[in-house]
């Protein structure tokens, strides 16, 4: 009788030889008394996309909230840096300010403004980013629909609105949850857009669900199990390892 063994996952904190833009050393996250992220550390280069996945409860998405300073999960231990700067020291609009840009899985749309209206309030704190011009040519729906209100989008339209949103800002770290809740025959058009995106050399982590479509577009792949970094390496590596995906993806 044989026994499976856990594949070996070897961690790699970086590629090349490019320092890190962005790093998280040892965070450890609670919501109330539930311990969440248990000691996730890992780095990111400039102009890098890196999927973060794991199954549901992984704590992927509490990774990124810490990493935004939002209220909850609370960070208790860890330091978060992004081009030198001490995440862990400021509250979530010190960070939106600094350039973290989270594009959370509900979207936030403002319900009764339009569009536009939208894309103007997310800009009326300094650092200012893209234009509007600017967002429209990449976004050609939403200059379609720039006087709808913003609330009655489809799925698809609402996320490019969210991703739109934070480019309207300084963005230099983009964290989003792309595909979250949107129905199978938009995933390829939300592909399009995050792979503009990487086109523009935007550092962005990617929470998905769906982890063979965030593979492809991504350089790395980080994956959480029970709050932990079970793996860190490049993409390509787990689409190649169908025992790792197996084990913490389940595809």
């Amino acid at each position: 009788m044989s026994t499976k063994h856990a594949p070996v996952v070897p961690t790699v904190k970086s590629t090349g030889s490019a320092p890190a833009f962005f790093s998280c050393w040892d965070i450890h996250s609670y919501y109330g008394e539930s311990y969440i992220v248990q000691g996730v550390s890992f780095d990111i280069r400039e102009g890098e996309i890196v999927a973060l996945l794991g199954r549901n409860g992984a704590g992927k998405t509490s990774t990124l909230r810490s990493i935004a300073r939002v209220d909850s999960p609370q960070v208790t231990h860890g330091e978060i840096w992004l081009d030198h700067q001490p995440l862990h020291t400021m509250k979530s609009h010190q960070a939106a300010q600094l350039g973290v840009g989270l594009v959370p899985e509900d979207r936030r749309i403002i319900a009764g403004m339009t569009v536009e209206e939208n894309l103007i309030l997310a800009q009326i704190a300094p650092p200012v980013g893209w234009t509007i011009e600017r967002i429209y040519e990449h976004f050609p729906r939403l200059a379609e629909r720039r006087n709808q209100e913003a609330t009655t989008l489809s799925g698809g339209e609402q996320q490019m609105l969210a991703v739109a949103r934070a480019l309207a800002r300084d963005v230099k770290l983009l964290l989003d949850e792309p595909y979250e809740g949107l129905a199978p025959v938009i995933v390829h058009e939300i592909e399009r857009i995050v792979d503009g995106i990487k086109e523009l050399g935007m550092t962005t982590i990617i929470v998905e669900q769906n982890a063979v479509a965030a593979l492809r577009l991504a350089d790395r792949a980080i994956i959480l199990d029970m709050g932990q970094v079970v793996f860190d390496g490049l993409a390509q590596e787990v689409l190649d390892n169908a025992e790792l995906r197996q084990q913490y993806l389940a595809i």
